[in-house]
């Protein structure tokens, strides 16, 4: 898998990111039990509400090599602040209809905590 990370933009001053590393490198949280290899290819926010740049910045994943974008947990379950995305459902329905069928993508990378 080639991994890309789409995070919430308002938490990124506070959280860095290590719970979604240490979840790749673990294969816990949404990648339990695959098999195969994880590389993450770039980590990076949906541009500020409402995802104003998540659809570029997804395409721009994909075009950097992803096969896969996910959603880092803050944006879909909230974690760490406690408030999800009220963006995120057509955050996904956007980006899908942008970078096609062939890229997979994942509601959450690890649960809360």
């Amino acid at each position: 898998m080639k991994l890309g990370i789409i995070r919430c933009m308002q938490t990124e001053d506070f959280c860095p990111g290590t719970r979604d590393f240490h979840t790749i490198r673990h294969k816990s949280g949404v990648f339990e039990g695959l098999d195969e290899d994880i590389t993450l290819v770039g980590f990076c926010n949906c541009g500020g509400c409402p995802g104003k740049k998540a659809v570029l910045r997804a395409k721009k994943l994909v075009e950097r090599g992803a096969d896969t974008i996910a959603f880092a947990s803050c944006i879909q379950l909230g974690t760490p602040i406690g408030y999800a995305c009220p963006f995120a459902k057509k955050m996904k329905e956007t980006i899908a209809a942008n970078i096609g069928p062939d890229i997979r993508l994942l509601d959450y990378t690890h649960e809360r905590g």
